[in-house]
């Protein structure tokens, strides 16, 4: 057995849960780990965080205890071992949007209304204490894999002028649009992320995952995160729709609240595409390009919209376009 697989038992051995079976399932994007464990009738998933790797449960500890002290349905924690990073995890089954939606394309407005009503009332929750501020500057910081990773293996190099020019125009639009942060964002709000829980009520029928990434944001963030899906197609009657009942229920200004939403639409997109080229580029797993595509067709809408006009110029100076050719480089 390896030190992990050594480590992981004896986490296992304090818990009841030390003679389940033990199932591998997918894991996600990050270096984290997903077993499923089954004894008799009852199920339970054990996390496996590995400090080494760079991952740390706390923030995930943190966030969820908030959420659930809030009403909402981020899975119970049964068992930890912080020091190792091993998480036993209450079970919310497998029924995430993306595959609900795969089997009845036609609850798609019923998911995404549940899962916009669940952020109306997250929006309206306190803060948690020491929640890292994702201002327009930190925004700009996280976008660097556009550069490092993206541009760099498509154009050779970066040129550092050009870089300069594009954090300075960002961050102007996104201090012009967006602003100071002041509500809860989960910054991985989609699809594969979000479960439907039809036998609970209200916004607890939304299970969440994946939200150790918090932070205090724009309230249009995840919104934008659920509606521009890089891993599905969400259909733009769906997107207007939720953004409308979004406004609607919150009575927010609807035209600053869009012109956020697409100033955050740019820089999330853009931050994608650097995070996919790395994911592809440094850590072998090329299938991320493939993404990269539907990501940019995102990022092409928001280049017509007015509150965006100032960047499609210095977008198009500075950062290569995903042409075949280009997604070519990238997986090889």
């Amino acid at each position: 057995m390896t030190d992990r697989a050594v480590l992981k038992r004896r986490f296992l051995d304090t818990t009841e849960w030390s003679p389940a079976s033990v199932v591998s399932m997918t894991g996600d994007a990050s270096n984290r780990r997903y077993d499923r464990l089954t004894l008799e009738d009852a199920t339970a998933i054990l996390m496996d965080a590995a400090p080494e790797r760079g991952e740390d449960v706390r923030p995930f500890i943190r966030i969820g205890e908030h959420l659930r002290a809030q009403g909402f349905s981020a899975p119970e924690i049964l068992a930890r071992d912080v020091p190792n990073g091993f998480l036993l995890l209450e079970d919310l089954g497998d029924d995430r949007f993306k595959e609900v939606l795969e089997r009845a394309p036609d609850r798609e407005e019923d998911l995404y209304r549940g899962a916009t009503d669940a952020l109306i009332a997250l929006h309206q929750c306190p803060l948690p204490a020491d929640l890292p501020d994702y201002s327009p500057q930190r925004m700009v910081e996280v976008c660097e894999p556009l550069f490092s990773s993206y541009t760099r293996t498509l154009a050779g190099e970066v040129v550092h002028a050009d870089q300069t020019r594009f954090n300075a125009a960002l961050e102007d639009l996104l201090n012009r649009h967006v602003g100071a942060p002041s509500v809860l964002i989960e910054r991985d709000y989609h699809a594969e992320n979000l479960l439907w829980l039809p036998d609970r009520e209200g916004v607890a029928r939304v299970g969440m995952l994946d939200y150790q990434d918090a932070a205090a944001g724009h309230p249009a963030y995840d919104l934008v995160s659920m509606l521009q899906d890089a891993r599905r197609d969400v259909s733009q009657d769906i997107e207007t729709a939720m953004m409308d009942h979004y406004i609607a229920k919150t009575s927010v200004d609807a035209a600053a609240f869009t012109a956020a939403y697409w100033a955050l639409s740019l820089q999330r997109n853009l931050r994608i595409v650097g995070v996919f080229a790395r994911l592809a580029t440094r850590m072998g797993k090329p299938h991320y390009v493939d993404f990269i595509p539907r990501v940019w067709a995102y990022i092409e809408r928001g280049l017509q919209r007015p509150e965006l006009s100032d960047m499609e110029t210095v977008l198009r100076d500075t950062v290569p376009t995903p042409s075949p050719e280009n997604l070519r480089k990238l997986k090889a």
